[in-house]
């Protein structure tokens, strides 16, 4: 918990860590982008230059099915979603090993881009996916057994984007938040050990293509997500809508797709879309009515499509739209401090990069399957290593994960762990 002062008075700021989320333990990454849903490791001990050829293989697993879904990690399990014949299925895997404990269905198979989007939300007991037709399941992690299920066209008249379903459910507390787009349901939160509606935030848009986070301003607990037209905030405790910002066509309304995950800064919200849009970052204020949103600035140069955005201290990192040119801004400005110069060999990392920090370094995955180690710093891009995922060819977008040592990455159906812990090499 920290504080900071503002014009309105002293206001508590609170980082998704600290919202009734479930804690984790060190080497946990229980959701997509982590504990925090800030794509940020505070993990240390881990190398800081890779070997030619990259890190050591410990193990692969090859039974997973399609998807561009990333993993989450609790304890001695590893849950992902794939598609497996038929029907999309979210997978539990042994974390010292790789191998399958026990796979449940999800959904049906395909969508536009055929494979699972969503990565696996754990609390407790309990897992929980949703399927790129909207198909929400709630599992015991150690069963794979079914608890409840919803659909989210069918149970709340929702409405995806032309790309599916793509969000990774929130857990806060007993709350679930998900957003199944549409007219009166446009983000709604259930109770997470049944299932029932808590309550519903009226929008009037499809879903995004982006995943929530919770945040708090003053007294007032909130959910931010980027939807097909714009940012909002939401009451946590009722779903009323407290606050938009971007529905203008120079902005997020009308986009091809908002997909990158909103980030929390000093009461802030940094919130960026590709396709040539750009990023603004929103100051919020504990107000009368609620809570107001005033822009601080939008740049348009800040575009990033989906590979994600990741805030270091006062340095936002991100890939240019998608094209595998990662950047370095100051948060605060907005600023563009460096661009990555264009490779001198083909033998290189280029498309759309997924970013996200782990001891000092950024770990870099692009869409052809190349992964790099690069230095967080403003100074510049500077590699200290990469590798090629085996059978890596194009359209690699899984984001990568460091948790306890380990690097993972998902590529199509296989599942690959390194050792990037500085101690065991």
């Amino acid at each position: 918990m920290r504080s900071i002062l503002c014009s309105m008075g002293m206001v508590l700021v609170f980082s998704a860590g600290s919202l009734g989320q479930e804690k984790s333990i060190p080497g946990d990454w229980p959701q997509f982008r982590g504990p925090n849903r800030d794509a940020v490791s505070s993990e240390k001990g881990l190398l800081k230059t890779w070997p030619k050829g990259g890190p050591a293989l410990l193990w692969k697993s090859d039974a997973l099915g399609n998807g561009f879904s990333s993993v989450s990690i609790t304890g001695n399990k590893i849950f992902t979603m794939g598609d497996i014949a038929d029907s999309s299925h979210l997978t539990a895997m042994e974390r010292e090993t790789g191998k399958t404990l026990w796979q449940t269905r999800v959904g049906k198979a395909g969508g536009n881009y055929a494979g699972t989007r969503c990565t696996p939300t754990v609390s407790g007991s309990m897992v929980y996916g949703l399927g790129q037709f909207g198909d929400l399941v709630c599992l015991d992690i150690e069963t794979g057994k079914e608890v409840w299920r919803k659909s989210l066209p069918k149970d709340f008249g929702g409405q995806s984007g032309g790309w599916n379903y793509t969000e990774s459910p929130l857990v806060d507390g007993d709350k679930l938040i998900c957003t199944p787009g549409g007219k009166t349901n446009t983000i709604v939160a259930l109770n997470k050990t049944t299932g029932d509606l808590l309550w519903s935030a009226a929008l009037e848009q499809s879903a995004g293509y982006s995943s929530s986070i919770p945040v708090q301003i003053g007294k007032i607990k909130q959910y931010v997500q980027l939807l097909s037209n714009e940012l909002a905030g939401v009451d946590a405790a009722t779903g009323k809508v407290l606050w938009r910002y971007g529905n203008a066509r120079e902005k997020f309304q009308g986009n091809t797709a908002n997909i990158p995950t909103p980030i929390f800064w000093m009461g802030r919200i940094y919130s960026a879309a590709g396709y040539g849009r750009g990023a603004g970052l929103v100051q919020l204020q504990p107000t009368a009515a609620g809570v107001s949103a005033k822009e601080v600035y939008f740049n348009k140069e800040l575009t990033n499509k989906h590979g994600g955005a990741v805030r270091v201290g006062t340095l936002v990192f991100s890939d240019r739209d998608d094209s595998g040119n990662p950047q370095c801004a100051d948060i605060a400005t907005g600023k563009i401090l460096w661009r990555r110069p264009r490779p001198e060999s083909r033998e290189s990392g280029s498309g759309s990069a997924s970013l996200m920090f782990a001891d000092g370094q950024l770990y870099i995955r692009y869409a052809n399957g190349y992964v790099a180690l690069v230095d967080a710093s403003s100074k510049g891009y500077v590699e200290k290593g990469s590798f090629k995922i085996p059978n890596s060819d194009s359209n690699s977008w899984n984001h990568p994960v460091v948790a306890g040592g380990k690097l993972y990455l998902r590529e199509k159906g296989v599942l690959w762990c390194y050792n990037v812990s500085s101690s065991a090499n």
